[in-house]
């Protein structure tokens, strides 16, 4: 009987073994097929053009590392520029988006007021209206406004957001209520409480929602296209497009990767250093009792 119960052991860790090597197996390369296009992306970036034009069978590696395709970046188009314009873009609709999602979420989580729930359902209706038609109202409404060419026609269609709003509140609606309760007991004001307690606790997903919304808008792309038409406000996402007709012409791909290297690094970077609270904030947001 032992025997028996130790064979069925060996057994099902055999297969434990087997199902977490497979899982691993698939993993790795879902990780290199994932990851290959930019590996590609940095090599092309260090490769000269002559040694990349001459390649008629790609090679995976290189011998003779080059930067002049980095400096080439930065000289033959306004690069700096590009990048001044996306920080000014993503500081400045960063901060409006958190002072007013912070507070709506704040109202509707904690505050009573007739037909909150009508209005809260409302709004999450917004989430199903397609991103294209409010494209067209928000490009009307903006040069109606002449504020085409400006960086406040840029950051006011970016300055607030259904889900984070929703992923807010739900996070602080696992805040006991009498917690609440005690704090307008001793006369503390509702922003008191907002910025002394609430916040504090709902750290991880304040954290969450500012860095997603900084990735939203270093990469926003379609909005920054049409209400601009003016160099002198291009991001770096649209000023790829002005790279590639008027910096490095269409042949020369190593200098176009470098561009596209430098502009991905700030990203990359921000997420290797707030990936771990971006996961607690997102599963906290997303968890209820």
């Amino acid at each position: 009987m032992q025997n028996d119960f130790e064979r069925i052991e060996r057994s099902a860790a055999a297969r434990r073994r087997a199902v977490r090597t497979v899982t691993y197996i698939l993993l790795t390369v879902w990780a290199l097929i994932v990851l290959f296009p930019f590996y590609w992306m940095i090599l092309s970036s260090l490769k000269s053009y002559s040694a990349y034009n001459g390649e008629y069978i790609p090679r995976f590696f290189t011998l003779s590392p080059t930067l002049e395709n980095y400096a080439e970046a930065f000289t033959a188009v306004p690069l700096a520029r590009y990048f001044t314009n996306t920080l000014i873009f993503t500081l400045a609709t960063t901060a409006v988006m958190l002072a007013v999602t912070i507070p709506a979420a704040f109202a509707f989580s904690r505050l009573e007021f007739r037909g909150k729930n009508l209005l809260f359902t409302l709004f999450l209706s917004l989430m199903m209206i397609p991103n294209e038609l409010v494209i067209i109202t928000n490009f009307v409404t903006i040069t109606d406004l002449e504020l085409r060419n400006t960086f406040l026609g840029l950051i006011l269609p970016s300055v607030t957001s259904v889900f984070y709003i929703y992923l807010l509140k739900e996070n602080f609606e696992q805040i006991p209520n009498e917690l609440y309760r005690a704090a307008k007991v001793d006369g503390t004001s509702d922003l008191k409480y907002l910025l002394k307690v609430m916040l504090p606790i709902c750290r991880p997903t304040v954290i969450t929602i500012t860095i997603l919304k900084v990735i939203e808008c270093w990469n926003s792309y379609v909005w920054p296209r049409l209400i601009t038409d003016n160099e002198a406000y291009f991001l770096v996402s649209n000023g790829i497009q002005s790279i590639r007709e008027n910096g490095f012409g269409r042949e020369n791909i190593p200098a176009m990767m470098a561009a596209v290297v430098v502009i991905s690094v700030p990203l990359i970077i921000l997420f290797l250093i707030f990936r771990k609270k971006i996961m607690a904030g997102v599963l906290r947001g997303g968890t209820k009792g």
